[in-house]
């Protein structure tokens, strides 16, 4: 109910000022509000109720938000799914998380489908288990609704629930409550200095965590006006930051990457607003720090994220960008080893975090490796720290620096993957017979998937990609293919 608690609060205070801007429509808080009231009555007559899960696979459209909203009012608890899943690993998230709905949009209603943007050029998949009792359309939209008939028996009971990946790349949900909502929301605002005045661009998927946390939830309990974008021009990108003068903006290395190559830019004017251009995702390089902040003026700031926990660290000064800087309010963070025994400062090892914005538990419940005694990489030990599987050190002040990952979890886009997922996929063809998958920068500083292969008869680079994108999700298939004699050779 928190969720919804926050839109009445605002929408009482703040009833015609501009909280959701998608293109060139808007809607008022008090309009909001009215839409999220209409569709949460729509939702109750499908029978959409306390502690039912709901899916909403859609997008950065405003219709994610409002049944968000919606969902949160009739206490639901609500499951943002990226749109770009394939058919397997929306196979995989409806094992781990009961459904009763799933809003889709409305190229490829069916969850075998895939709902990728490319669904319609993939082979047909096997029929899934998971097959609705009905399917309807919401009033006045084309977005579909799956009814499914599940129970939640023995799952735990959340507001909020963003998947991740987890060793060998099977989807986990972080059960959110509304109590590390208002946490979160709390050490954002107060870490981030957000007001009702700010200007928040979310560009990143609100199927992330990251999204979530820097966009969503500060806009809900400040008031501060939200613009909603689901193209990722650099282009578009800049002139919305320009003309709506943005001051909170949560993205990615890759992304000011490619603004900072814009041509003809000129530094933005915030008047004596002092705006935070976040990165988190993956390593800031610090050419295309100093090259944004020559070009528009700002800094970027460089952050540290989990789905687990929530935003962790930030480089505030904008100075330096090869550090994630010191904790938010309210977080605690520790270097140690995997039995979190601390380190001195300087000493490459394991990040520990600690914080009140904590998850109430996963989805599905799993049980963790652990190796000679240690705390599970992805683990909570009993006093509340998080063994986050992030390496890096702490200088003399606290701040973070990031050096690596603890197991093969890494992140593009934002997003993590397995590398063992990928290649698991890649020696799932026929004419693969081994292979090795790696992550490289690319020529914006942004991490891609590239692959050694070893093939197992004649094959062309284009073939294996085709494969994995019909098997993977669009931000998992390799960019590169590298045929080698084996892969020791290659190593």
């Amino acid at each position: 109910m928190q969720l919804y608690a926050w839109l009445t609060s605002v929408a009482s205070a703040r009833g015609n000022s501009k909280a959701l801007v998608y293109r060139d429509t808007y809607l008022s808080w008090r309009g909001l509000l009215h839409r999220v009231d209409r569709r949460a009555q729509e939702l109750a007559l499908l029978g959409i109720g306390e502690g039912a899960w709901l899916g909403l696979m859609l997008g950065n459209v405003p219709d994610l938000i409002i049944l968000a909203l919606a969902g949160a009012k009739l206490g639901a608890t609500v499951v943002p799914i990226d749109p770009t899943s394939s058919a397997q690993e929306l196979e995989l998230l409806l094992e781990a998380a009961p459904l009763r709905a799933l809003v889709t949009r409305p190229r490829g209603a069916e969850p075998s489908a895939g709902l990728a943007a490319n669904a319609a050029a993939r082979p047909p998949s096997p029929p899934s288990k998971f097959q609705p009792e009905s399917r309807r359309r919401l009033q006045g939209t084309l977005l579909g609704i799956n009814l499914y008939r599940r129970t939640t028996n023995g799952t735990p009971v959340g507001t909020l629930v963003p998947f991740t990946a987890m060793l060998g790349g099977d989807p986990q949900g972080i059960v959110r409550t509304d109590n590390s909502l208002r946490a979160i929301a709390a050490s954002v605002i107060s870490t981030l200095k957000v007001t009702e005045q700010d200007r928040i661009l979310c560009a990143m998927p609100l199927s992330q965590a990251y999204a979530i946390d820097l966009a969503l939830l500060p806009s809900l309990a400040t008031g501060a006006t939200l613009f909603l974008e689901d193209e990722l021009s650099a282009k578009r990108m800049g002139k919305l930051m320009r003309e709506q003068a943005i001051t909170l903006l949560p993205a990615n290395p890759a992304l000011y990457g490619a603004l900072a190559r814009l041509p003809t830019v000129r530094p933005l004017d915030h008047g004596d607003v002092q705006p935070r251009f976040l990165s988190s995702g993956s390593a800031l390089s610090p050419g295309i720090a100093e090259t944004f902040q020559r070009q528009y003026g700002v800094p970027v700031l460089s952050c540290f994220h989990t789905t687990q926990i929530g935003p962790v660290t930030a480089e505030l000064g904008g100075v330096m960008p090869s550090s994630v800087g010191l904790p938010f309010l309210n977080v605690e963070v520790r270097v140690a080893d995997g039995q979190g025994k601390g380190t001195a400062p300087g000493q490459t090892s394991v990040i520990w975090v600690k914080a009140e914005g904590r998850g109430a538990g996963f989805v599905p419940k799993t049980h963790l490796p652990a190796r000679h005694g240690e705390t599970p990489i992805g683990a909570w030990t009993s006093d509340g720290w998080l063994r986050t599987g992030d390496v890096g050190h702490q200088d003399a002040e606290g701040r973070l620096t990031l050096s690596g990952r603890d197991d093969d979890l890494v992140k593009v886009d934002g997003r993590r993957l397995a590398l063992g997922e990928v290649r698991t996929a890649l020696e799932a063809f026929v004419k693969i017979r081994a292979a090795e998958v790696r992550i490289v920068m690319d020529e914006f500083g942004a991490p891609m998937v590239t692959a050694r292969v070893v093939k197992a008869g004649i094959c062309r680079a284009e073939e294996v990609i085709d494969h994995c994108a019909k098997n993977l999700a669009p931000f998992k298939v390799p960019r590169a293919i590298e045929f080698c004699e084996t892969i020791e050779a290659a190593l």
